[in-house]
């Protein structure tokens, strides 16, 4: 059913959606919408097709459902360096009928390089990880450009809880250093955030604060691979949750 799906997001009626960020024969470039039990109630996309036409997607990595059923897709993984490819968000009705895109491959306001990760706060602005970027930029609805944040690293997974807490994945920031310290990285490229140290980082989504900061337990100077998570959330009573780049998932509990 899945070429690679890359992230999942539960609407408040339970529904799981997926996006599937790879292509195979008649699948892959999607993104899916089931019911608490598994049935597939929606497809956006063409199955397999990669594209940059409003039926169609470019490695799509993440998807944000609005209070009033609107569709926020995060189009898309390719672009990074040197690489072309969509870089957009696309807005959809609750039913999946288009209502509109913005963004294109860039380094200024409302544009993108490697959208990783979305989500929406309580009062409908969608937060988008421009990772490529090292930022986290914000839109209201319609996808007018509000601000953008670099307090919170190079974002690969952006979690808002209810009461505009957020938790923000960092799992790539580098500079040029090993983990031992030495100058074996080469300092420009992909995956590099100088300055900023690989974690989960967690704050005011109104006030863009950052109050607490969970570290990565690699060393620092970081090896040069991505660790730490990749994917995050949180429950009510704030216990975080890490998908980790490297294949684990850790819970941090609260204290």
């Amino acid at each position: 059913m899945f070429a690679s799906p890359h992230k999942l997001t539960v609407d408040p009626d339970g529904n799981v959606w997926v996006t599937d960020n790879a292509s195979g024969p008649g699948l892959g470039q999607q993104v899916l919408k089931f019911s608490p039990d598994g049935a597939l109630l929606m497809a956006l996309g063409t199955a397999g097709v990669i594209g940059s036409g409003l039926d169609e997607f470019d490695q799509p990595t993440d998807v944000a459902i609005a209070s009033n059923g609107d569709i926020f897709v995060a189009d898309g993984h390719a672009g990074r360096g040197g690489e072309t490819g969509n870089a957009r968000i696309m807005k959809f009705d609750k039913d999946g009928t288009f209502i509109r895109t913005w963004g294109r491959k860039g380094m200024g306001s409302g544009e993108f390089d490697t959208i990783h990760t979305i989500a929406l706060d309580s009062q409908g602005r969608l937060f988008v990880g421009d990772r490529q970027n090292n930022r986290v930029q914000i839109f209201d609805a319609q996808g007018n450009f509000i601000d953008q944040w670099f307090q919170f690293g190079r974002p690969s997974g952006i979690f808002i809880d209810d009461n505009d807490v957020i938790y923000v994945a960092d799992s790539e920031s580098r500079d040029g250093r090993s983990n031992t310290g030495e100058p074996s990285i080469p300092p420009t490229g992909y995956g590099f955030n100088p300055g900023a140290r690989r974690g989960i980082r967690i704050g005011n989504a109104k006030a863009g604060t950052v109050a607490a900061f969970i570290p990565d337990p690699c060393p620092y100077p970081y090896a040069g691979v991505p660790t730490m998570a990749d994917g995050i959330m949180a429950d009510a009573e704030g216990n975080v949750y890490a998908g980790d780049f490297l294949g684990t998932v850790r819970k941090f509990v609260k204290r």
